[in-house]
């Protein structure tokens, strides 16, 4: 790259030009794709690398996902040398092994943008596909032992050939699926994605130059590297440990040592890989990262650069670092509860940053079978909302989807019933006691599916189903996430975890989310939020007796 000195102004026109190409993608794909998980709930996510694969900008969606990107396109520069990739071609993956760091069911899309005969960016885009094989319907089975059970695996392949597809492995993708029409759309609408990221880019390139674009990138990536220095600045020094009984009884720990020039995280000492509740190193890495950005400096750019100061330590073969052929499935579930473990670690020593405890599960949900109209097989996926915990002056949020799972939706109970044999018959808030303080966490969910047809089938992952939310400063514990099929014969079944759990006609999926943990003693709750949570029926007039202390008043 030229020497020349850039014109500043003209560098940050080109990086704040990036983010909004990012999020052109993610537009593209989200509009022309054929899933409800991604066009309603957008479980994916869009960003730009520069030509070493260090992600510099990012659209909207999952924040756990954008962390993907970078990892995955390295891992196909490790494979494909920059001299065997040509202008046009397309690269595929959803190996955990092999650069898709999450599990089968979230590809990865990346396309090479070329100016003056070499690579200066690339666009990359990740979703989660309905169906992608394996042993049942979702491909994602808590019963799964080894990756070769939850689908068909895509090595980091060059998917489109100088414009040219390869026809036999769109073949392949097709026939291992249970929807091909929809993996057909899906796939279509992320390679738009890329595309139209490839256009704008070289749109920029043709305006500013090759050489001032290139310095763009490498700005912003300092930009990243200065803001993340100077946080790490203001972090209280020393080593941090802790851990936490998990609901299998297993325990997670973690060290944290913060110093000037370095935050590092230490995972060595946990648990040995089991089942398909495992994370590649690379998603571990993920969620570090956004740990380290939570509670450093959240408005900074979150490229390569800015994660240069963290540094991970993990074993090999637990289940933070996952061995093949380990099973991923439910990689999500491990990584959250990281996630989570780094808040709880931190939050004594950054006091009035870190709320109490959130429901802290993505409360992934399959329901699929024979439609009841068309006598298709359909598959609903639906990551869940959950409370949030309170925080000193405020209650928690209600609803909401876990930081960890980011900008996302639930799917509405219009598109659930027009598109998949469900009926929606309730949607509300988690009434359960739990989480009350001076301020109270936020409620989660309470939302009933209605099976249409015989012969459907449930599949559910679920953590915080036995250890709740954790209050904070006398503030309660919330409470769990769990999902109860209410039987037509008036029988019930709880689950956390299960897979391919039998379906019948009017059988009925409850699924209930936390409600987060409260803040301070309950006992100095102000008096008109009590009876606001009484008229909202968020709380009864006896638990506001036990817990608070409160008295109606009644008439002389």
């Amino acid at each position: 790259m030229s020497e020349t000195k850039h014109d500043p102004v003209t560098l940050d026109i080109i990086q704040n030009a990036l983010e909004a190409v990012a999020d052109e993608m993610f537009a593209a794909q989200r509009k022309t794709s054929m899933s409800a998980i991604i066009y309603e709930v957008l479980d994916l996510g869009t960003g730009i690398c520069d030509a070493n694969g260090e992600i510099a900008s990012s659209g909207a969606g999952i924040p756990a996902f954008i962390g993907v990107l970078d990892k995955a396109v390295k891992r196909i520069l490790d494979k494909h040398p920059p001299e065997t990739i040509r202008p046009g071609d397309l690269f595929a993956s959803n190996d955990p092994y092999w650069g898709g760091v999450t599990h089968l069911n979230d590809m990865i899309l990346a396309m090479p943008v070329f100016s003056e005969g070499r690579i200066v960016a690339w666009t990359s885009n990740i979703a989660h596909w309905n169906d992608v094989g394996g042993m049942v319907p979702g491909s994602m089975s808590s019963d799964a032992t080894s990756i070769f059970q939850e689908g068909v695996r895509i090595p980091a392949v060059k998917l489109i050939d100088a414009g040219v597809p390869n026809q036999a492995v769109f073949d392949i993708l097709y026939v291992n699926t249970r929807l091909p029409d929809y993996l057909r759309g899906d796939l279509w609408a992320g390679i738009a994605g890329v595309r139209i990221g490839e256009r704008r880019i070289l749109e920029l390139v043709g305006k500013y130059g090759t050489d001032t674009f290139e310095a763009a990138l490498a700005d912003f990536m300092e930009l990243g590297e200065r803001r993340a220095r100077a946080s790490l600045k203001t972090l209280p020094k020393g080593v941090f440990h802790f851990e936490e009984e998990q609901d299998d009884g297993a325990i997670h720990k973690v060290m944290i040592e913060i110093r000037d020039d370095e935050f590092l995280i230490d995972l060595h000492d946990n648990p040995k890989q089991s089942g398909s509740n495992n994370s590649s190193r690379e998603g571990v890495e993920i969620a570090c990262q956004l740990a380290f950005k939570a509670v450093s400096d959240p408005q900074a750019p979150g490229n390569g650069g800015f994660f240069r100061p963290l540094r991970i330590l993990t074993t090999p073969g637990t289940i933070f670092h996952v061995e093949e052929p380990g099973a991923l499935g439910y990689y999500a579930e491990v990584e959250i509860r990281l996630f989570d473990l780094l808040l709880r670690c931190l939050a004594p020593h950054l006091p009035g940053l870190v709320p109490a405890g959130n429901f802290a599960s993505i409360c992934g949900t399959v329901v699929g079978g024979p439609h009841p109209d068309s006598g298709r097989h359909y598959t609903i996926v639906e990551p869940q909302l959950g409370g949030w915990g309170a925080e000193k002056g405020r209650d928690g949020n209600s609803a909401i989807f876990s930081g960890f799972h980011g900008d996302t939706f639930n799917c509405p109970a219009e598109i659930a019933e027009a598109r998949y044999g469900l009926t929606v018959d309730q949607m509300a808030l988690n009434g359960e006691p739990g989480g009350e303080g001076e301020w109270r966490g936020g409620k989660g969910i309470n939302v009933h599916y209605r099976v249409r047809a015989d012969n459907n089938f449930l599949s559910v992952g679920y953590t915080r189903s036995r250890i709740p939310p954790w209050g904070a400063a006398g503030g309660l514990d919330g409470t769990p996430n769990y999902v109860e099929v209410l039987r037509t014969g008036g029988t019930s079944e709880r689950y956390a975890f299960g897979t391919d759990i039998a379906l019948n006609t009017d059988d009925i999926v409850r699924v209930v989310t936390g409600n987060g943990g409260g803040f301070g003693d309950p006992k100095l709750r102000d008096r008109a939020a009590i009876e606001v949570d009484l008229k909202n029926g968020y709380l009864t007039a006896e638990r506001a007796a036990e817990i608070y202390g409160y008295q109606a008043e009644t008439a002389a």
